[in-house]
């Protein structure tokens, strides 16, 4: 393949392949990080989805998680029941809608989810801390292209 069939002269040119590589090492990283507590990254991100939202004092559902997220709500489900079978969350009757079910982190989900979200946010902060300064432009970089990007 010639080199003119690319846009760019080099890899480190291409905002795409550098989104993709930085993406695998955070990916594989964050793995990593998270095996002593036995879960999965899409795991540890529903359950920090759950706890923010009930510390915001929010009503979890399961479609309310999988918004809040960004997870499709089939992935949702699937990644809850295997919560729900390690004993760190259970799903109740809801309130007010008798369709849905109410997500809520048992104890043992608040004392892992707790530790977790240390642990993430500390690798967060030792992997992001290149960037100094500059972190806060680089997220709302990141939500800028979000919102741009989301379906609506």
């Amino acid at each position: 393949m010639a080199k003119g069939d690319f846009i760019f002269e080099k890899p480190e040119e291409s905002t795409g392949f550098l989104l993709w590589r930085v993406n695998n090492l955070w990916q594989r990283e964050i793995r990593k990080a998270l095996e002593r507590f036995d879960l999965t990254h899409a795991q540890f991100v529903l359950l920090a989805g759950i706890h923010w939202l009930t510390l915001e004092k929010k009503g979890v559902t399961q479609i309310v998680l999988a918004n809040h997220t960004g997870m499709d709500p089939m992935t949702t489900s699937t990644v809850l029941r295997a919560l729900q079978a390690k004993d760190l969350i259970a799903r109740e009757e809801h309130h007010t809608d008798t369709r849905a079910k109410a997500v809520v982190l048992t104890a043992t989900g608040i004392k892992t989810v707790k530790q977790a979200v240390k642990t993430v946010e500390q690798f967060d902060q030792t992997f992001f801390s290149t960037l100094q300064k500059q972190t806060t432009a680089f997220n709302q970089k990141l939500n800028t292209l979000l919102v741009a990007n989301t379906e609506k």
